[in-house]
């Protein structure tokens, strides 16, 4: 009886041992082997190990959430300069612009000193409904001061954001009114237009301004298109200029548009993604329309699809500078946390099978992000000569020679013109005093700049001003030394600069714009080519010599505006 009791009891004391000899085992090897892990990892799962045993054994404890965050970007960065993290914090805002709106109030405001100042508030918006204006101060949001300095133009923007139907409650000081007024604003869907400016250049030739390319950019350059038609537009300037991409579904959407059935618009093509065509379905409403589009360096991606389908397939005319070189396609993933990762997946080619992604160095972003820096001392913005076209050869539908590897070309170079450039001008812009002095002046003349409605109007009211005498006084008193005979050199600079700024302030977009084009010399160049009937590009002539199509201009007087520091609620 007791002997078959033992060997009942005999196979449960083995398994008893044995698990605890494995016990016994993994303590001494962890603790007493150097750390060596149990188990042969592959090379994907050491970042796992690792992060597991810098939490378990590292001397010091260690936000591990945090570590995680910081590694990601720098993972990605020795991909390419494209793939990218977003953290959770950040992606919604990420998207906002390819969405084409956001959740908010509906004003846009920009922080001088210690008051977020309401530049515009968009027409039919929350804010409109309630009774805000231009030229508000937002002095708290839900009971919360928001004058300090510290407390930036995105902490502010966050405050008045928020989910669709949520409320919030603004403090807005008011000139002319002695105590606050309070003002509860139910939050909505505000949109954000990529298309600017939309009228016409001269009786026949519209301009449409595009900024980025969204979800809703295709629908937008339906109506602008139109509305110039109604207007009997019989010529198009497209101005990419400074547009820095965005949905590539949508720059196919916009090359549909103009050109005519089966034209090859783009291809993609990855390691896990074979190749995939996109060409023109015949629908479009316009093939046969004279085109020109404008591009600098600035434009990029989204811009640079639209412009390589409409220069490969000798659709229209390309005038400006060099653009970007963006030629890589990014697939957005995401988290479970909500932060996301924008990776590279393919690289997308041109209908002569160029791509234009200029080169790069893994884990060199840095250099990489001062090749416009690199551009402008070579030269390659004043001078066509000083670009250098190394990538290999393409040829259009008409056999014309283009370039892969480095942006795209323009058919028309139209040179940046710095004759009037100096370093008192430089220092001004690049301070923001410039902008500062524009928005004080709007702010406090805003009454009578309403009343003024052209914008003839509005540069003769300027012009009795003195307003580029004025703003180097209002300068000198910040620390900027005023400077006559540079003062004198650059005044058309800083007349046009200041005059457009006011407008900004006070004025839609599109008058903006107005004003800027009225002596743009690429907006003049595409006029030129439009009226003189040579938008369609025409068969090379047989010289083995040519390099580039087009000729530079000798001089131009444009000028870069740098983008508005405005936030958005």
């Amino acid at each position: 009886m007791n002997q078959n009791s033992s060997s009942r009891f005999t196979p449960i004391l083995l398994a008893l041992c044995l698990v605890a000899g494995i016990l016994i085992g993994t303590f001494y090897a962890n603790h007493f082997s150097g750390n060596r892990l149990n188990i042969i990892n592959t090379n994907s799962n050491k970042v796992n190990d690792l992060l597991r045993i810098i939490d378990d054994q590292y001397v010091d404890t260690v936000n591990m959430t945090e570590l995680v965050e910081q590694a990601m970007p720098r993972i990605l960065a020795e991909l390419d300069p494209h793939s990218g993290y977003i953290r959770a914090k950040d992606a919604e805002a990420s998207v906002e612009s390819l969405k084409g709106s956001f959740s908010g109030i509906g004003v846009s405001f920009t922080k001088q000193n210690d008051t977020a100042r309401i530049i515009s508030v968009i027409k039919g918006g929350p804010s409109e409904k309630v009774g805000l204006l231009a030229g508000d101060r937002i002095v708290n949001v839900d009971g919360k001061d928001i004058t300090a300095k510290e407390i930036t133009a995105e902490d502010c923007m966050k405050l008045m954001k928020g989910k669709k139907g949520t409320k919030v409650k603004l403090g807005i000081q008011r000139m002319g009114e002695k105590k606050p007024l309070y003002y509860t604003i139910t939050r909505g869907d505000i949109p954000v237009h990529s298309i600017e400016a939309t009228y016409m250049l001269t009786p026949e030739t519209g301009y449409v301004k595009i900024k980025s390319f969204s979800e809703t950019t295709y629908p937008e350059l339906l109506v602008a298109l139109a509305e110039l038609n109604q207007k009997g537009f019989k010529n198009l300037v497209i101005d990419l200029r400074e547009n820095t991409g965005g949905i590539m579904q949508t720059a196919i959407q916009m090359a549909n548009i103009f050109l005519p059935k089966n034209r090859l618009i783009l291809y993609t093509e990855g390691r896990k993604f074979p190749r995939e065509e996109y060409k023109s379905d015949g629908r479009g409403a316009f093939p046969n329309l004279p085109l020109t589009v404008l591009v600098n360096e600035g434009s990029a991606s989204a811009s640079e699809i639209f412009a390589g389908a409409i220069q490969d397939n000798d659709r229209g005319t390309i005038i400006g500078r060099r653009t970007y070189g963006k030629g890589l396609v990014q697939q957005p993933i995401e988290f479970r946390d909500g932060s996301m990762i924008r990776l590279t997946i393919a690289r997308y080619y041109t209908p002569s099978g160029r791509c234009i992604q200029k080169p790069y160095e893994k884990g060199h972003g840095e250099e990489y992000e001062n090749d416009l820096i690199e551009r402008y001392e070579r030269g390659e913005f004043f001078s066509q000569d000083s670009i250098k076209q190394s990538g290999p050869q393409f040829k259009t539908r008409l056999g014309r020679t283009v370039y892969g590897s480095g942006g795209i070309m323009p058919d028309i170079f139209v040179p940046e013109d710095t004759s009037d450039v100096t370093s008192y001008y430089k220092e001004a812009l690049i301070s923001g005093l410039i902008y500062q002095y524009a928005f004080n002046f709007a702010d406090s003349h805003r009454q009578e700049l309403n009343e003024l409605e052209t914008n003839e109007e509005l540069v003769r009211y300027l012009d009795r001003q003195n307003i580029v005498g004025k703003f180097a006084d209002f300068a000198q008193h910040r620390g900027l030394r005023r400077r006559n005979l540079m003062l004198y050199k650059s005044r058309k600079l800083f007349r046009k600069s200041l005059y457009a700024s006011i407008i900004n302030n006070v004025k839609e977009t599109e008058q903006f714009y107005e004003f800027i084009n009225s002596d743009d010399a690429v907006v003049e160049r595409a006029i030129k080519v439009l009226e003189e009937g040579k938008a369609f590009p025409e068969a090379p002539q047989k010289a083995p010599s040519e390099k580039f199509i087009g000729k530079a201009m000798a001089s131009c007087d444009t000028i870069a505006f740098p983008s508005f520091d405005y936030a958005y609620g």
